[in-house]
């Protein structure tokens, strides 16, 4: 028998914890990622209608108001009446074109001339003259033409566009 400080025995610490497997709040958290990530993908079209895609838009701005103000547009788009949501998106187009270029170079633009003018200037293409036919004939048809409905969709996308490009123009 050994006595004394001979019989003492050394501290001997704990061992380290393992990185692999991790602990069970880590796989609580891991699974709560993947059923948000999967919620998201799921929802992206419903989400996506409400944030804004382009992240050009500072807030406070026009272009930021105007992203706002044709988000809300597409989405009642599907509610009300086209020939609400066309005099809507026609006063929308309106005031940013005049935001863009000032009040001197459009707001005096009917018609066809209009049109040209909103083709001209769209940094992206689009064929206003073509497409955008339907903001002219819409407040003239007869009640209940739903079939217009659907060609309004096209000049928000681009509408959405022209407003997040950069102004070269300006």
């Amino acid at each position: 028998m050994v006595s004394g400080i001979e019989g003492l025995r050394d501290i001997h610490g704990i061992p380290g914890v393992p990185w692999w497997p991790p602990a069970p709040g880590w796989w609580l958290v891991a699974a709560g990622l993947l059923g948000l990530l999967s919620a998201l993908w799921y929802w992206r079209k419903a989400i996506w209608l409400r944030i804004p895609p382009i992240p050009v838009f500072r807030l406070g701005t026009w272009r930021w108001d105007a992203a706002r103000q044709l988000r809300e547009l597409r989405r009642r788009a599907g509610k009300q009446p086209p020939k609400q949501t066309a005099a809507e998106l026609s006063e929308l187009i309106r005031r940013i074109a005049m935001a863009r270029f000032g009040r001197a170079a459009c707001a005096g633009l009917t018609g066809a001339a209009w049109l040209a003018w909103l083709k001209e200037k769209d940094p992206r293409g689009f064929d206003w003259m073509q497409q955008g036919q339907v903001l002219l004939e819409i407040p003239y048809a007869p009640p209940g033409a739903g079939a217009q409905k659907e060609a309004l969709y096209p000049l928000i996308e681009a509408l959405h566009a022209w407003i997040a490009a950069e102004d070269p123009d300006v």
